[in-house]
């Protein structure tokens, strides 16, 4: 009897995933469809800022790909490095003079973080203040991490879907380096998991409350960014992009999607490194609580793990409904599989994927407990800090 009505409640879960919560298994919307570009004379300024912690490795590739782009009007960068140990500064600094372009691009030391600002906040908030000081006129802001590496019509893209739909932020999650074993198993789950949370079509309507955002990529109009209280509102939150969207969406509409014009340059060779990805972040999106961490744990065995274990070890009515669910799990992963160029096979392997991933999200809970929530190079923050302030 048990096993019946586990299996019921899977199907049923799997069937409100795949049919009411906005298609998000369907791996869009993308913004690979033409944007027409802004005229030269028409173009907004933007000026991209680029936080930077120890990423000597990858700060390079990004820059150039900023100096390379084809956008028609004022594009400057700003790098901020963020109390950086490595080449970080000297590394930016050598892209812009390979590339003879020392004039347009500016690498600014971050002051030292107040209480209370997560590290990559505050050098964004630097950045800001620099434009500021400096009577900046651009009516964007691109705020684009040190691993992301740009195709040439990347912001002209982005401008121009923004100018076209009045958009006060344009967000494009950047398609995750796909190459090692350990990447191929979980980082198509992950995407898959964050659409899940964040249904994209959702985020994309207007009459809509969910909001979210991909931090890689993000072109902000400053005036939304201003009247929606600025980088201070959310100065605390570990998933900044996020909260950022839910700020900005409150008066302003948003866009988010997918893309192959933005790719991660970073490495995940191991589980390890995956790991420390999920960790960082995990138990935050709960909102450090046990309850939600109780619940959510067991929605995803019920959801995830339990359809294949029926399927092989349950009997009768119950073995069906677990094959049924299973097979309907492996279907919802085609799109962003295909996506990721990755064997469809993986969609199979989803149920032990996503054990992992609850593994990860009570390690990230541990972790949190330990006083260590958020760790990421060097850096952990109180579990009460990281909350974005209400």
């Amino acid at each position: 009897m048990t096993s019946l009505i586990t299996g019921w409640i899977a199907v049923l879960a799997w069937s409100y995933l795949l049919a009411g919560r906005g298609g998000f298994w369907l791996a869009r919307p993308r913004d690979d469809v033409a944007v027409s570009p802004i005229d030269e004379a028409s173009a907004p300024e933007v000026m991209a800022l680029v936080p930077a912690r120890n990423e000597a490795a990858s700060i390079g590739a990004t820059v150039t790909s900023l100096l390379q782009q084809d956008y028609r009007g004022v594009l400057g960068i700003v790098v901020i490095d963020d109390e950086s140990t490595d080449a970080t500064g000297a590394n930016a600094h050598a892209a812009a003079c390979e590339a003879n372009a020392r004039d347009r691009v500016m690498v600014l030391r971050a002051s030292p973080r107040p209480h209370g600002w997560t590290g990559k906040l505050w050098a964004l908030q630097c950045g800001l203040e620099h434009l500021a000081s400096a009577r900046g006129s651009s009516k964007y802001v691109l705020f684009t991490d040190a691993d992301i590496v740009h195709s040439p019509d990347s912001v002209s893209s982005l401008v121009a879907r923004a100018e076209r739909d009045n958009l006060a932020l344009v967000s494009i999650m950047a398609k995750l380096r796909c190459e090692s074993l350990a990447e191929r198993a979980f980082v198509p789950a992950f995407v898959f998991f964050f659409a899940m949370l964040y249904p994209f079509p959702w985020v994309n309507r207007r009459d809509r409350r969910t909001a979210g955002a991909a931090g890689g990529c993000m072109l902000v109009q400053r005036a939304a960014l201003a009247a929606s209280g600025g980088l201070a509102s959310i100065r605390g939150a570990l998933i900044d992009d996020c909260a950022l969207a839910a700020r900005i969406k409150g008066r302003h509409a948003i866009w988010l999607g997918l893309s192959e014009r933005v790719r991660s340059a970073r490495a995940y060779p191991a589980l390890g490194d995956i790991r420390r990805m999920v960790v960082r972040s995990a138990y935050a999106q709960l909102r450090f609580s046990p309850l939600l961490l109780a619940l959510t744990v067991a929605a995803m065995l019920i959801t995830y793990v339990a359809p294949p274990a029926l399927a092989i070890a349950g009997q009768g009515a119950g073995r069906m409904l677990g094959a049924l669910s299973w097979a309907m799990m492996a279907l919802a992963m085609q799109p962003t599989l295909r996506f990721y160029r990755v064997s469809r096979g993986w969609g199979f392997a989803l149920p032990v994927v996503a054990a992992v991933y609850v593994l990860f999200t009570l390690d990230s809970a541990w972790q949190a407990l330990r006083g260590r929530a958020g760790e990421w190079k060097g850096r952990v923050y109180p579990a009460r800090q990281a909350l974005p302030p209400d």
